[in-house]
C-alpha cells in the first residue's frame, strides 16, 4: 500500500508539474486579451511572467483557485491507490490494447512528470526564487 500511495502521489506531482511548466512558458508568447480583475483595472497584459505574477493576482483570484483546486483533488484524488491503479480516475488517457504499449506510454508519462518536477524548479531558481 505504501508503494501504491508513493506512486500516486508521484504520478499527480508529475501532472500538475507539466500543466506549471506549461503555464510558467506559454505567458512568455501569449496572454489572453482583456482584463484579469475589471473591478482593479487589471489586464492579463499587465501581469508579469514568472514568479512576479504571484504578487499582482488578486487575493479572490487566489481563492477562486484553491477552492477550485480543493474541489477536484477531493472529487477525484484522495484514495485512487485503495481503490485500483494509482494515477486512474475513471478516465482511460494513455490506454492500448497491447499491453506492452500501454506499458511504455505509462512509462513515458512517468518519465516526463519526472522530468516536469525538474524542469519546474529550474525555471523557480531561474526566476529568483
Amino acid at each position: 500500500a505504501a508503494f501504491k500511495r508513493r506512486r500516486s502521489v508521484e504520478l499527480k506531482h508529475g501532472r500538475v508539474c507539466m500543466a506549471a511548466a506549461m503555464g510558467y512558458i506559454t505567458p512568455e508568447y501569449y496572454k489572453f486579451p482583456g482584463y484579469l480583475s475589471p473591478s482593479l483595472g487589471l489586464k492579463f497584459s499587465d501581469v508579469p511572467n514568472g514568479l512576479a505574477a504571484l504578487s499582482k493576482v488578486p487575493s479572490l483570484g487566489w481563492v477562486q483557485i484553491v477552492f477550485f483546486a480543493g474541489v477536484i483533488e477531493g472529487a477525484f484524488g484522495f484514495d485512487d491507490y485503495k481503490n485500483g491503479t494509482p494515477g486512474e480516475y475513471g478516465w482511460k488517457v494513455l490506454t492500448s490494447e497491447d499491453p506492452a504499449e500501454k506499458a511504455k506510454k505509462l512509462s513515458a508519462e512517468l518519465a516526463n512528470g519526472r522530468l516536469a518536477m525538474m524542469a519546474v524548479i529550474g525555471m523557480f531558481f531561474q526566476d529568483g526564487l
